[in-house]
């Protein structure tokens, strides 16, 4: 099992990588950007407007090798030879928030989801609601990168995202601190979540106020071991002839009927 409590840069920025996300990272008043990242064969007008933009904004720019560059960024095909780390002022680990005296709450867990536009849009739509947070593991989950960012529409950089090393160690950390952990299941009788597809409709379940829901990913589902921490499986009311909704779109109507029953924001 990891350290819940270990604490990784990616708990705290955003990377963005590519010419033209790191000079609109430099360029927007309203981000923080804690450091610019260079490769050293970097040349032309754009790696010298990128070098201006940080002057402009006061943020230092270190050097390094492209193959550093590549490995930082985790993406060797769209780096373009430069990164940024863009300061999240909401994001921060989930053994921290879980410390404090009223940790926030409702939850979403991400698990497996490894599709950036769903991740993205997650981020957007649980920030709208006002959720407590939304827990997005560092391995196993899409990477916090300028496609979440793009699908988000900006939003992820100031969405409340808590980190920690997998979902399991969110559901583990989650239960000890008292918090009901439930999971969203498929309703299709045919699918292999069919065990859980007879749980309780999302909209006649009673929920406590300590409150946390796994969304599995887009084809394996709830990790077992993940499962093995929910308390109770919901289900999402489908009468038209539908197996299922694309997870973004499950974690929609999930944030929208706990801001309806006064749950979140």
């Amino acid at each position: 099992m990891t350290d819940p409590n270990a604490v990784s840069p990616k708990d705290r920025f955003f990377t963005v990588y590519g010419r033209k996300p790191v000079l609109e990272a430099l360029t927007d008043p309203e981000l923080e950007v804690d450091k610019v990242i260079l490769a050293d064969t970097a040349r032309g007008a754009a790696a010298s407007e990128i070098r201006r933009a940080a002057t402009d904004a006061g943020v230092a720019v270190q050097h390094a090798s492209a193959h550093r560059v590549k490995v930082l960024a985790g993406n060797g095909k769209q780096d373009q030879g430069v990164l940024a780390d863009v300061v999240a002022p909401r994001m921060r680990p989930l053994a921290q928030a879980l410390a404090d005296r009223n940790p926030p709450s409702p939850l979403l867990v991400l698990d497996g989801i490894t599709t950036p536009a769903n991740v993205g849009m997650i981020l957007r739509t649980a920030t709208a609601a006002g959720l407590g947070g939304i827990v997005v593991p560092r391995r196993g989950v899409a990477a916090l990168d300028p496609l979440v960012v793009k699908a988000s529409a900006g939003v992820a950089f100031r969405a409340p995202v808590l980190r920690t090393g997998t979902a399991l160690d969110a559901a583990e950390q989650l239960t000890d601190a008292g918090f009901a952990v439930y999971a969203l299941g498929s309703t299709d009788s045919t699918s292999t979540d069919a065990a859980h597809g007879t749980g309780e409709s999302l909209f006649d379940a009673e929920l406590p106020a300590r409150s946390a829901f796994v969304l599995g990913g887009e084809t394996e589902g709830v990790d077992a071991d993940v499962a093995g921490y929910v308390a109770s499986w919901l289900s999402i009311p489908m009468p038209g002839d539908v197996e299922s909704l694309n997870v973004s779109a499950a974690a929609a109507v999930l944030c929208f009927e706990l801001v309806r029953r006064g749950n979140a924001g």
